[in-house]
């Protein structure tokens, strides 16, 4: 087991957060601080992510809205200059049809959206959905 900070493990290449909660005021007000279009991308995307199930838990990880199946992190938003990603903690993982994912790392991947260009909802939907049911398997695996 590895500790990053007091709150946060990485155990067998989980990100834990064992300070996840049902509903996090922090991000109530950090999607108030993020208006417009960029903040109404994050916004949809991140009630996709807490509709997953009930069994969703979110907190503020390094600055941004992440959801947590408990504790381990599935998926997050974060709002930049001119696009908003919506990723996912194990998107290496993911099967992706349509080529949305970005990314090189090990095992993070993420979908970069940007007002003027439409995506395909379904696909990004499902995207999430998948993650949701990844993170699932790799904690009933134990």
């Amino acid at each position: 087991m590895l500790w990053l900070r007091a709150d946060e493990v990485v155990m067998e290449k989980l990100m834990r957060f064992p300070s996840a909660v049902r509903r996090d005021p922090a991000i109530e007000r950090w999607m108030r601080e993020h208006p417009g279009e960029l903040g109404a991308i994050a916004r949809r995307w991140f009630e996709v992510m807490r509709n997953c199930g009930d069994d969703v838990r979110e907190l503020l990880h390094d600055g941004h809205p992440t959801a947590c199946i408990g504790d381990a992190a599935f998926g997050y938003v974060n709002a930049f200059t001119a696009h908003v990603n919506v990723g996912f903690f194990r998107g290496a993982e993911l099967a992706d049809p349509r080529g949305l994912l970005e990314g090189t790392g090990k095992y993070m991947r993420h979908v970069k959206l940007r007002p003027e260009r439409d995506v395909d909802a379904a696909a990004l939907a499902a995207l999430i959905e998948a993650a949701y049911g990844n993170m699932k398997r790799h904690l009933a695996a134990g």
